[in-house]
């Protein structure tokens, strides 16, 4: 499959040749949501910590008498069903969160991903990305002259100009193929892809 490849002004002036396993694979919506469920998952931490109702602070007398009240029985406020006792079945801050998805599964959520980016017109390719100067302003007139505000974009090798001068932007990432996430492909607007960065997806993924 042809992808087109734009200018600096953003305007399309060739095409390029791309895999199409990687660019013009069928959406798998279950597949994708695997994958970003899994994503998010294995990046929690599982270190929240509740306490049991030996744990809480609190008196071992008892509220009040067993009988002749017309209350409810109870033996000491760090019962579960007292306001401020403890937790019944609680996090003990050990707890694993980890989604297991295999690398053929993976790959193909990420392909989905990129064909589908390409079919809604999100994915762009341009021939190389680079600044003169580690200038926020500089990446800020080049995004502008593209016509992009929200954007990820993708370099085959990360370029500490390119870096520096887009860490202040709010609605700009840079990374590179192999960092590339299913929630960050999703999140941005628009995707921003290098020539260079194109071929190390073919050869990641297809």
């Amino acid at each position: 499959m042809e992808l087109k490849l734009l200018n600096e002004q953003g305007q399309a002036a060739s095409t390029l040749q791309a895999n199409e396993t990687v660019f013009g694979r069928e959406f798998n919506e279950a597949l994708v949501h695997q994958i970003v469920v899994a994503y998010q998952a294995n990046a929690r931490s599982g270190n929240s910590k509740q306490l049991t109702r030996a744990e809480v602070n609190h008196s071992t007398k008892k509220p009040w008498r067993q009988k002749g009240t017309g209350r409810a029985r109870a033996g000491m406020t760090s019962s579960p069903v007292w306001r401020g006792g403890g937790r019944a079945f609680p996090n003990t801050g050990e707890e694993n969160y980890a989604h297991k998805v295999n690398k053929k599964m993976y790959r193909a959520g990420i392909s989905a991903i990129l064909s589908q980016l390409v079919r809604d017109e999100r994915l762009l390719v341009v021939d190389s990305f680079t600044l003169e100067a580690p200038k926020t302003r500089l990446a800020a007139n080049k995004l502008k002259d593209l016509g992009l505000e929200s954007v990820l974009i993708i370099t085959d090798a990360l370029d500490e100009n390119v870096y520096l001068a887009t860490r202040n932007l709010p609605h700009v990432a840079v990374v590179e193929p192999r960092y590339a996430d299913p929630l960050s492909l999703i999140h941005y607007k628009k995707v921003l892809v290098t020539k260079a960065a194109v071929a190390q997806f073919e050869e990641m993924l297809g």
